[in-house]
């Protein structure tokens, strides 16, 4: 069982590195062992392209070896035809005898479905080794298709009086260091989507992208009742795309997309349709009416919270939240909270 879990864990590892560019697909590593050597490895990069038990397989210099080996791997192996052909014909075709798996495929079309046609080839399947790691490394895509709703962070930065803004903000304001900046920055570029609120839009005028470090730039949600925002501000560029939610119209112009929904059930219809559009996760960076909106409706999975040495004295309290604190790390003179919604 040792071994099994060490290269597990390995698969874990590789996999971490698809993350910001596989989604809506999972990050799945694989490697394969004989005789107690990995002789192959590999892990999914981008969505769309092969699978992470394809390029293992196709990373093994003497295929020969193969029916002697046992394949790792962090995910239920695929048994449809998505973008590419099911993983699972592939360890069938190359008559792997032994494949060790970290947890099952909720999504739909997999679902067990690879473990029963392995099963069913006279393949030997080990399923759930590290499963809690496995399943907390894909929480994104296992919220998505479990609870047909994105996996939703929350993110602010407050004073030591914990305040989060000045009460009459008439410039953008930054509170947190610049190395808690950039790490905001790599946060971004590992989800789907950010979302602000109109007054937000409005007094910092950001831009929501990932400029200060490598990586894609999440699509861009602000939510603007009465179509009040001005076109000129930062998020209407062509930068990335940006969904406005409103209550008048819904139209696509350049790269913005306007989308009217009813504002009875806001927080509930944004989910909705953000699962719709196929978008898995959301960082919601928004003031403090827009945190708590959240909050209030249990509609988050956790929240990073940035502590610092500033004092404000009269400003816009921080929002309220309860939770399991699952780690506190110093950045420079910053604190940064992490809080799990259990």
């Amino acid at each position: 069982m040792q071994r099994n879990e060490f290269f597990i864990r390995k698969c874990i590892n590789l996999a971490l590195k698809g993350i910001g560019n596989v989604s809506p697909n999972p990050m799945v590593g694989c490697v394969i062992v004989y005789q107690n050597n990995i002789i192959g490895q590999g892990f999914h990069k981008e969505f769309g392209f092969k699978h992470a038990e394809v390029n293992a397989i196709e990373s093994v210099s003497k295929k020969e070896l193969l029916e002697k080996s046992t394949l790792y791997v962090n995910l239920e192996p695929c048994a449809h035809y998505g973008k590419t052909p099911p993983c699972c014909n592939m360890i069938i075709e190359y008559k792997i005898p032994r494949v060790v798996i970290g947890c099952i495929d909720s999504f739909s079309k997999v679902a067990g479905k690879g473990i029963t046609k392995m099963k069913n080839a006279g393949i030997e399947v080990i399923v759930g080794v590290l499963e809690l790691e496995s399943r907390k490394l894909n929480k994104r895509f296992f919220t998505y298709h479990e609870n047909k709703r994105p996996y939703i962070i929350l993110k602010w930065a407050e004073s030591k009086d914990r305040f989060i803004a000045p009460k009459d903000q008439k410039e953008p304001f930054w509170m947190t260091s610049d190395k808690s900046k950039k790490i905001v920055h790599k946060w971004r570029a590992n989800e789907d989507s950010i979302l602000i609120g109109r007054v937000t839009a409005e007094k910092d005028n950001p831009l929501l992208t990932v400029r200060l470090v490598k990586g894609k730039n999440p699509i861009r949600i602000v939510i603007d009742k009465e179509l009040r925002l001005s076109e000129d501000l930062n998020i209407f560029n062509t930068e990335a795309e940006t969904i406005i939610f409103n209550a008048l119209e819904s139209k696509k112009k350049y790269s913005n997309n306007f989308v009217k929904i009813n504002y009875k059930l806001l927080i509930y219809n944004i989910l909705k349709e953000l699962h719709k559009q196929n978008i898995q996760s959301i960082i919601v960076e928004g003031g403090r009416e827009t945190l708590q909106s959240f909050i209030n409706t249990n509609k988050w999975d956790e929240a990073r919270v940035f502590s610092t040495n500033k004092k404000i004295k009269n400003g816009i309290k921080a929002p309220k939240i309860d939770g399991r604190v699952s780690s506190i790390e110093k950045i420079d003179e910053d604190l940064l909270k992490t809080i799990i919604n259990d």
